[in-house]
């Protein structure tokens, strides 16, 4: 098996579309860990990222009936353009059904290369579906973004760069892990080279299939994987790359949400450039495993695989951006205080992403409810949405513009309660997938009040929230039992301090 790939990955055809990547000297990374750290930089491509080399060679390697019939592939980014691209530039009709909800930016930046998109489903395994049974349909090739022979031969060329660049010895490569095309492709090339190099798979740790499937001894499927980095949210490993993976792949580490941050900002100070989450994976992990092992004057290359993030990710160092950017509506909106009203309410927002949500329950007339919502930056956005909600009975006042409200009152919405509530108070983590909100609010349906939520979204895989219930004790249990079908994981907050002396239900005397 090794030899056909080593001679697949040999005569890859991926330089008519990308380019050599650098291999550039992390002073800052070098110095802080006392290690010789490099990046291979991915983010250079003409797509900012190394999906078009295993797309490129995949489609180069098509029959002439093949190229005329065309191809389509299923992604919600970075595979999207790359097949977008090497379609362009081969001469190749392009159909790619991307999920309903892919960001703008990305579907145009699809069509601008030339390639039809479909939005179907709301995931990309819903958009996978439809794209294989389209395929069939119009005897188009389905270009996979991972699992095929050709796609993981284009993708190797980035461990055969590397080799090629990096005089002398290498200690360890670290590779970000979605479906497993890269890392099955580099971790070939790698080791038929140089055995003694470490090939070290990255993962998020609540996106691990290729460490689940390691342990497990064969392929398992995550029920629900974490998206904040999205370019590498995959379900499952892919058939070939499991294959390859168990004979070459040293070892996987898994890292959070905070880990993926804060080696973004380490890629930034080092390059001036951002990364995508899944562009950060891999130094994220060099530097759990320098800690780990403690080792010192080691060679170190980390792959930076893509710089296509959206800004308003960047809420961690940039709070204000998507204000300031014309993509956050704030409001006040009053609701009638009524078991109810509160998913009336949500319903009517939909699917729209909400960043923040202040409710505090005060008496029985009305609510306020400080709001973030999504905005897609036209101008007459916000004022449709303030008249949608104003139309069906809700008064609403506009803070976006609202110095005061953005920079101390969004954070301080509700206080004590007027008086003894009888709540139970819960943290439970909420995922940051569309419409989450809605069918949360939905399972639980009008059999407990409302009466505390507090929640954010920081960009990352979940969200964590407040929340407060007007119920009997005796109710905690079928309440915890909604909580598990949904798949949340929840601590009950009554008793803690912080909880009783800042926002607890006080009793009048």
């Amino acid at each position: 098996m090794i030899q056909k790939y080593i001679e697949k990955i040999l005569r890859a055809n991926v330089y008519d579309v990308a380019l050599e990547s650098p291999l550039d000297f992390a002073t800052n990374l070098s110095a802080r860990f006392n290690n010789q750290v490099y990046l291979k930089r991915e983010d250079l491509q003409p797509v900012f990222s190394f999906k078009l080399r295993g797309a490129y060679n995949k489609m180069s390697l098509l029959s002439e009936a093949e190229r005329k019939n065309g191809v389509i592939a299923a992604s919600a980014g970075n595979h999207a353009q790359g097949v977008a691209l090497s379609a362009k530039i081969l001469g190749i009709k392009a159909l790619i059904v991307m999920p309903r909800t892919t960001p703008e930016i990305k579907v145009q930046s699809v069509k601008a290369r030339g390639a039809k998109t479909i939005l179907h489903g709301d995931s990309y395994d819903e958009a996978c579906e439809h794209a294989k049974t389209l395929a069939a349909e119009k005897d188009m090739t389905f270009v996979h973004p991972y699992d095929d022979e050709d796609v993981i031969a284009g993708q190797g060329t980035v461990g055969m760069e590397i080799i090629r660049q990096h005089r002398g010895h290498i200690d360890a490569v670290f590779v970000p892990v979605g479906g497993g095309g890269l890392i099955a492709g580099v971790a070939a090339y790698v080791k038929f080279v140089s055995p003694k190099t470490r090939v070290i798979g990255v993962e998020p740790d609540d996106a691990d299939c290729l460490n689940r499937a390691l342990q497990a001894n064969r392929r398992v499927t995550i029920k629900q994987v974490g998206l904040f980095a999205d370019g590498v949210a995959v379900k499952q490993i892919g058939q070939e790359p499991f294959k390859l993976a168990k004979q070459f792949v040293d070892e996987v580490i898994t890292v959070n949400t905070d880990e993926i941050c804060a080696a973004i900002k380490d890629i930034f100070d080092d390059t001036r450039s951002v990364a995508e989450p899944a562009g950060a994976l891999a130094i994220a992990g060099l530097k759990k495993y320098v800690e780990r092992e403690q080792v010192q004057q080691h060679h170190l290359i980390a792959i930076d695989s893509g710089a296509n993030i959206n800004f308003d990710r960047l809420r961690y160092v940039a709070e204000r951006t998507q204000v300031g950017e014309h993509r956050e509506i704030l409001l006040a909106v009053s609701i009638p205080e009524v078991p109810g009203s509160f998913l009336k309410f949500c319903r009517l927002l939909g699917k729209r992403n909400i960043s923040e949500f202040n409710y505090r329950y005060f008496d029985n007339s009305d609510a306020q409810v400080f709001v973030g919502l999504s905005s897609s930056g036209e101008e007459n956005d916000r004022s449709q949405m303030i008249q949608q909600l104003e139309q069906k009975g809700f008064a609403v006042v506009d803070m976006t513009a609202n110095e005061l409200a953005k920079d101390h009152v969004r954070y301080m919405v509700g206080g004590h309660a007027p008086c003894e509530l009888n709540e139970l108070v819960y943290s439970l983590q909420f995922p940051e997938r569309p419409g989450a909100l809605l069918n949360f609010l939905v399972s639980l349906g009008s059999r407990w009040n409302i009466s505390l939520f507090h929640y954010r979204n920081h960009g990352a895989a979940f969200g964590k929230v407040l929340m407060g219930l007007q119920m009997p004790k005796s109710e905690r249990k079928a309440f915890q039992q909604t909580l598990e079908e949904q798949g949340f994981s929840y601590q009950e907050e009554t008793a803690n301090p912080s909880y009783r002396l800042f926002v607890g239900g006080r009793e009048h005397h």
